[in-house]
């Protein structure tokens, strides 16, 4: 199966409105490429642009996948497996550098930097980039808690 035609909202707790990945491009145990088209009824507009706490959302959405989905069996494409809940615990660092209007989409790249588990609670630390087609707009690192449900 094409990992791009999963349905992302199996594996993250969000709903709509607040769901801010549209798909995975990749996956693997340290890294994740994602995609968000930014439609008229995202919550997080201002002014016609997806907010800066829009903007870290996504980013926190997206990177989490790495760690969360270690919780899933590899056969569980509908994501019946578990539930998981994550916590940003902290915002390290966050650089916006623009902010990109409805219509257009935007990839963000994330990568673990550390992960600590303590049974069923796993504290880690990643990083993200967000683009613009290839202009890069933010870039963050963020430790989150995610634990099952």
């Amino acid at each position: 199966m094409d990992i791009s035609s999963l349905d992302i909202s199996n594996f993250l707790p969000h709903r709509d409105p607040m769901l801010m990945v549209t798909s995975v491009f990749e996956i693997d145990e340290n890294s994740v490429s994602t995609k968000f088209q930014i439609l008229e009824d995202c919550v997080f507009l201002k002014e016609g642009r997806l907010s800066e706490t829009g903007l870290i959302e996504n980013a926190a959405q997206a990177a989490s996948g790495i760690v969360g989905q270690s919780f899933f069996e590899k056969d569980d494409l509908e994501g019946t497996g578990n539930k998981l809940v994550g916590y940003i615990s902290a915002i390290k660092k966050v650089e916006i550098f623009d902010l990109p209007k409805v219509g257009e989409t935007i990839i963000t790249k994330a990568k673990l930097l550390s992960r600590f588990d303590t049974g069923k609670v796993t504290m880690c630390s990643l990083e993200a980039q967000t683009f613009l087609a290839e202009k890069l707009i933010v870039s963050s690192t963020m430790n989150f808690l995610i634990h099952e449900v």
